[in-house]
């Protein structure tokens, strides 16, 4: 618990000297400034007293605000994917003049400094009109894999495979192990949020957004997103003081995009099931609800070919679904925790979001995804989106729309005050109302702890799949090798002598990632994404490698599949194959080498070709023709 700090937060003047962050006397802080103690003050008194006087003190302008989740924005990056730090004069006028209390960090830097980051946010609320403190959110920053929107650096939080890799392990304890690590990482630097886990169904090979799930069987996915929100939250049956609240994430059917493209973009901005395969991907949601997941995040696209209770769904995104939301998530599953909308739902979609060129590129600020909504006003938008029971709205900080529809009679107050109440319960469970600050120091002892990232390393090892191993090629023996994608320096501390030629060397040990192609170079995210195929072809740089070392020497190939990638040219040509999920080349090469097995298991089928592919329905599991290895390949110690 911090008593004060003196630290400069360089810049602007609004980058000042905060000199001080004195606690008040235990279980009273004088967040109101009017020197009593007042009940929503008192952490001795029960948490729903303590809102309902809060609640009473709020003015209407204050509640929608609270129904924000905006993005802090950075000096250099108005959507904070920055290591230099907050703009901090932004964050003031936001947080003191519109009410927004929750935002979503992308800072990468330093622990101690990022909690230094997060202790200047908080510093503003404590001097609003009633110190509502700030709740701090992230995407999932402890895997190798970042793209903008889903995932963020893991800079020195300690690194483990992508959930696909856990779900390659497929051992519950060990993702609630991490989720309790990542817990206390993400506590010690101030983020109090996790904007994850995806329990996403992956039944569309082609999907970029894959590499976020635990794969495509539903049992599965359900228990570990169960076992992972146990371990965020402290608890098997939900959110704890010392705890991280989770937002699983994307109700339901996200994983049914049609040929993979996603609904970030117009192009991605339907998904296609039937009721059948629907109910398959609401299976899949069940753990993280039996585990009291504290938030739930409505996905992107329009559901079409589904009914809920005898009706069509309407042709809107699932934020803005009543039967959704509130009759099946609320009615049938009896959820009650926050739903916050995905990011800039609400906004407008303009020509550079819809038919984006080389000439006029979607650039962050056209981001929008207001599928099946655009004719509607932002008034109007916001309206039916609380009428379908959402929360909150994720990448938003001006509350004025909202408060028009108040005012307009389309919402009503006692409607507002379920969510707000709802959204403060967390940030009292949390204990932010008591104590928001963290200590500098401790967040770099805390952060990237070397046995925290030892149980990392380790979690890499077990989840590379081992698919072949013709003639018992591994272990491998320290013998001249021959690299592509691998580093020198980690095969030569492994005893290996490297050379520069194929024809030299005893092996061959290749590392390469699942093709795609970069169909839409102009849209944001799908510029990002990997998109299309995922066969090897003559004429692929990696593939020519592949061949030329193949036809030299034995070869060792090592897939990283953020997508299940056709390895039917590649089977016949590497005398052992490996798969890796997040994996870093020590962990690789102590497979290689036997100092550690692959304990992985596919966690989908791996097809066979891409007509197989094209054929299949994007909205069932593992339903390709006479797939090349299927779900649960994997030659490791038996289960």
């Amino acid at each position: 618990m911090m008593r004060g700090m003196g630290y400069l937060l360089g810049g602007a003047a609004a980058l000042a000297l905060i000199s001080s962050l004195s606690l008040a006397t235990p279980g009273f802080r004088d967040l109101n400034h009017n020197g009593q103690r007042d009940p929503y003050e008192d952490q001795q008194l029960p948490i729903d007293r303590r809102l309902d006087d809060l609640l009473g003190r709020m003015t209407l302008e204050e509640k929608v605000g609270t129904m924000m989740h905006g993005s802090l924005r950075a000096m250099d990056s108005p959507i904070g994917a920055s290591s230099k730090g907050y703009d901090l004069a932004a964050a003031e006028h936001i947080i003191k003049e519109t009410g927004v209390n929750s935002f979503i960090t992308r800072l990468t830097m330093p622990a101690a400094e990022f909690a230094r980051q997060n202790n200047a946010i908080q510093k503003i609320a404590e001097g609003s009109r009633l110190g509502i403190p700030v709740t701090i959110s992230s995407d999932p920053r402890s895997h190798f894999m970042t793209v903008v929107g889903a995932s963020s650096s893991s800079g020195s939080f300690s690194i483990w495979p992508e959930t696909l890799g856990l779900a390659a392990i497929n051992d519950p304890s060990l993702v609630r192990r991490f989720g309790d690590i990542v817990r206390q990482e993400y506590r010690a630097v101030g983020i109090h949020m996790a904007l994850s886990p995806q329990a996403d169904l992956a039944t569309e090979p082609r999907w970029a957004r894959a590499v976020g799930t635990f794969g495509s069987d539903p049992e599965t996915v359900s228990t570990l997103a169960g076992a992972y929100i146990q371990g965020f939250q402290g608890g098997a049956k939900g959110l704890t003081p010392g705890g991280v609240a989770t937002v699983v994430k994307h109700w339901v059917g996200y994983g049914a995009e049609p040929e993979g493209f996603d609904a970030h973009n117009y192009y991605g901005r339907i998904a296609k099931l039937d009721n059948a395969s629907f109910a398959l991907h609401v299976a899949a949601f069940k753990g993280a609800f039996a585990a009291g997941s504290a938030g739930v995040m409505p996905t992107y696209p329009i559901l079409e070919g589904v009914s809920v209770n005898g009706q069509p769904l309407p042709p809107v995104a699932a934020g803005y679904s009543k039967p959704l939301l509130t009759d099946l998530l609320r009615g049938t599953y009896g959820y009650r925790g926050v739903i916050i909308s995905d990011w800039a739902i609400t906004k407008d979609c303009p020509v550079e979001c819809i038919a984006p060129s080389a000439e006029k590129p979607q650039t962050s600020a056209a981001i929008a995804m207001p599928w099946g909504v655009e004719e509607l006003s932002q008034v109007q938008r916001f309206a039916k989106g609380v009428e379908a029971g959402l929360d909150q709205f994720g990448g938003v900080d001006d509350p004025t729309a909202l408060l028009a529809a108040v005012h307009e009679g389309r919402i009503s107050e006692a409607r507002i005050d379920e969510s707000v109440r709802r959204i403060l319960w967390l940030k009292f469970e949390l204990g932010l109302f008591d104590d928001p600050y963290v200590d500098p120091d401790r967040a770099n002892i805390v952060v990237g702890d070397q046995k925290f990232q030892a149980e990392a390393d380790a979690a890499q090892r077990r989840s590379q799949v081992l698919l072949e191993n013709r003639g018992n090629l591994l272990p491998l023996k320290p013998s001249k090798v021959w690299l592509h994608r691998v580093d020198a320096a980690v095969v030569r501390a492994a005893g290996f002598t490297v050379v520069d030629d194929p024809a030299q060397a005893d092996v061959a040990i290749v590392r390469t990632q699942t093709p795609s192609e970069k169909l839409h170079p102009h849209h944001f995210f799908g510029a990002r994404q990997h998109e299309g195929r995922l066969d090897f072809r003559d004429g692929d740089a990696d593939y020519e490698v592949i061949k030329k070392a193949a036809s030299t020497v034995p070869t060792i190939v090592v897939v990283d599949m953020d997508r299940p990638a056709i390895l039917t040219n590649i089977k016949d040509k590497a005398r052992a194959l490996l798969v890796a999920f997040g994996a870093s080349d020590k962990a690789v090469m102590d497979i290689v080498t036997g100092r550690a097995r692959a304990e992985g298991r596919l966690p989908f089928e791996l097809p066979s070709s891409m007509m197989a592919v094209e054929k299949q329905n994007p909205a069932l599991p593992d339903d390709s023709n006479q797939p090349l290895y299927a779900r649960g390949a994997g030659i490791g110690p038996s289960r």
